[in-house]
């Protein structure tokens, strides 16, 4: 059968998990590398789509084209490793500095792949910088996204860094879930699927990703926006990588896991 149970899902889960911490580094920065790219193709071509159409959720309808292509190809995704391998190190099928080699690593890389992207398309988008972004919709729209996720935050101080958190933690509980529906499947258009429905969702809903800001905020630097590199960690960067560990590890790595792997195994 192509649907795959939860029980056998979150055994998936561990087992995805485990291969993951076990990789060397080199692997983990080239894979994490790609991920970074492929989040910032999606996210361009979701800009493009919402201005392009005037419809915000244009854009979340086909942003999870790159999500799509990071997980059939095994690539390195940091948000999507923090709901897998703590789980993993739960079950003993891992050493905890594995999660932290892991983690360091794919993060370096996720960041090297999209600020990477985030530079190459500014040259093509601005023809190496001939065409002022003003007058192309989409790059106007790069560029007040990355104001909006950064110095809106700063703004209001404390509670900005709070609304920062939960958003990512609100935005890693879908991401994450996108990781592991597809496990739900055994067959390739099955997983897409099942897929896309999390991730279209985290999208649409303006939720924070950490990766994804990796690309937009660089690129909204570049294309003029008035925000430093301070602005875009203190505000945007740590808060988000935080909310995201917090809720891919606790809501969907930990809840999947207490809940269906007590039924046929015990520690």
């Amino acid at each position: 059968m192509a649907y795959v149970k939860p029980e056998e899902v979150v055994e998936n889960m561990l087992q995805a998990g485990a291969k993951k911490a076990g990789l060397p580094v080199k692997q983990l920065l080239i894979r994490g590398f790609l991920s970074g790219a492929f989040l910032g193709y999606a996210t361009t071509l979701a800009i493009l789509a919402a201005t392009q159409t005037g419809w915000g959720i244009a854009g979340a309808l086909v942003f999870p084209v790159g999500f799509v292509m990071i997980v059939l190809l095994g690539l390195e995704l940091a948000t999507g490793n923090f709901a897998l391998i703590p789980i993993a190190v739960k079950d003993n099928r891992v050493p905890f500095n594995r999660l932290l080699v892991n983690w360091t690593w794919v993060l370096t890389g996720n960041l090297i792949g999209s600020v990477t992207y985030a530079y190459l398309y500014c040259i093509v988008a601005t023809k190496m910088g001939s065409i002022d972004p003003a007058t192309i919709p989409a790059l106007q729209r790069t560029i007040t996204i990355a104001e909006i996720k950064t110095l809106e935050y700063a703004k209001l101080g404390f509670d900005g860094t709070i609304a920062a958190f939960t958003s990512a933690m609100l935005c890693n509980w879908m991401v994450t879930l996108g990781a592991v529906m597809a496990f739900t499947s055994t067959n390739t258009i099955g997983k897409i699927a099942a897929m896309w429905l999390p991730i279209m969702t985290f999208f649409g809903l303006g939720y924070e990703h950490a990766i994804v800001n990796m690309f937009v905020i660089p690129a909204g630097m570049w294309l003029g926006a008035d925000i430093t590199i301070a602005d875009w960690w203190l505000w945007n960067g740590l808060p988000v990588i935080a909310g995201n560990l917090f809720g891919g590890m606790l809501f969907t790595g930990f809840m999947l896991y207490w809940s269906y792997r007590g039924t046929n195994h015990q520690n």
